[in-house]
């Protein structure tokens, strides 16, 4: 980490680090205590740690007398607790990438297709437009982009989203893995995952290029580091972690060489200009799956584990900048203007696609409410955006609301429309069942 400016003494920077330790002995205990409570009321852990960390900001701790939020993350301290953040994100991207299989998309049919097609295009139409309608109540000295193209195009890409590691864990609760429905969901939602973190990159290098050099530099970069990934660093890792090698099932070997290329792709993907998240996905989906899982299994697990450990530290920073008593009249605005938006475009987007190929009312109601959970992907989508001045602080409030109410109603949701027994095989065997443990996001 660079450091820019003066350099601290051995007592202040004793005093951050302690600073920085309390911090996150803080963060943890909220985001246990408030996982906790999430599951007793029939919901993801994920849902307890990012309210845990809206908490622990101006939202509520903040509302208290004493600038608490100020005084338990000091300006000084928040630095590295960022850095610790994007740590936690790209680990948790490398685990979304490494669990993304495209063997079961292929030959999905016309049904899926369309229902995929239509849970994204219809929410990123309406999500566009509202940012035309919202943008005249943008604060510009928060926006790094000129007129309203990059609000635009991430507000339409954030309202895409949905969130497959939660929507896997919320289908596996309800016991709708071999429903028919249940498994449209899950292909339907990792057909999306591809076409939204595309769409997302594409948006980051339209938003964040300063002109026809920088976007040559930014696509032509990208592309060169995602023909490396898959013809040399693909079958690098095959032949490196196959099982016939004499290190194979050596885990601090197999530890080591993931990390270190998790975090080199990610260091490569921030540096060409698009966000670090990138650079780490795309590598856990490079990575020989098949190999890992027969020699060392225990490796993608303990990197998931190092990912739920920090990820809270992500929520906290995140809620951090989540200001609900700032809103104001136009963010109460903002705030239900986006959810409407966001509902009823992968609502109508899902249903209406699915009643096209004949599905049912009941069913394809079901889908819409799966597809429309956000959650923890949603959040990524949102900070990116946030970083790149493409959202100012209400709109990124109002998204970060969104993300949480979509979420938190599919579960009482599914109680009012229950399904009838109808079991099919699950194409996404391998996703469900890494969503079905308890830490699973």
């Amino acid at each position: 980490m660079t450091t820019h400016g003066p350099v601290l003494g051995a007592e202040e920077s004793a005093a951050v680090t302690g600073t920085v330790l309390v911090g996150l002995a803080l963060v943890l205990i909220a985001a246990f205590l408030f996982s906790a409570a999430a599951k007793r009321v029939r919901q993801p852990a994920v849902m307890g740690e990012i309210v845990a960390g809206i908490a622990l900001g101006p939202s509520l701790l903040g509302l208290l007398p004493g600038d608490l939020p100020g005084l338990l993350f000091p300006p000084e301290a928040r630095p590295y607790l960022e850095v610790l953040a994007q740590l936690g994100l790209v680990l948790f991207m490398f685990g979304v990438g490494y669990q993304l299989s495209l063997s079961h998309v292929k030959g999905v049919g016309r049904h899926i297709a369309l229902v995929s097609f239509g849970s994204v295009a219809l929410p990123f139409v309406m999500g566009a437009a509202l940012a035309v309608l919202l943008h005249p109540w943008l604060d510009r000295s928060q926006l790094k982009t000129d007129g309203m193209l990059g609000p635009a195009l991430f507000l339409g890409a954030a309202m895409s989203i949905t969130a497959f590691p939660v929507l896997a864990r919320i289908i596996v609760e309800r016991g709708l893995q071999k429903h028919r429905v249940g498994a449209m969901a899950l292909v339907s939602a990792a057909i999306q995952d591809v076409i939204a973190w595309t769409v997302l990159a594409a948006v980051v290098t339209v938003v964040s290029v300063s002109g026809l050099w920088s976007l040559g530099r930014t696509v032509g970069g990208a592309l060169a580091f995602g023909l490396l990934l898959l013809l040399v660093v693909r079958p690098a890792l095959a032949w490196l972690l196959a099982p016939q090698r004499p290190w194979a099932g050596n885990a601090p070997t197999v530890h080591v060489v993931l990390c270190s290329g998790l975090l080199a792709s990610a260091w490569i993907t921030d540096e060409i200009g698009l966000h670090a998240v990138f650079g780490a996905f795309l590598f856990g989906a490079v990575a020989p799956r098949r190999h890992i899982d027969a020699t060392a299994p225990e490796v993608p697990e303990r990197i998931d584990q190092t990912s739920l450990l920090l990820l809270p530290v992500f929520f906290t920073v995140t809620g951090l900048s989540v200001d609900l008593a700032g809103l104001g009249p136009q963010g109460v605005v903002m705030v239900l203007a986006t959810v409407a938006v966001a509902c009823a475009g992968k609502f109508l987007g899902a249903m209406g696609a699915a009643r096209l190929c004949g599905s049912g009312g009941r069913e394809s109601t079901v889908l819409g409410i799966l597809l429309n959970a956000r959650g923890l992907t949603e959040l990524v989508v949102l900070n990116v955006g946030l970083g790149l001045g493409a959202l100012d602080s209400r709109l990124f409030t109002a998204m970060v609301v969104m993300a949480l109410l979509t979420t938190l109603m599919t579960g009482p949701l599914l109680s009012r429309f229950p399904l009838d027994a109808e079991p099919v095989p699950a194409p996404a065997s391998r996703p469900v069942k890494h969503a079905g443990k308890d830490a699973a996001r």
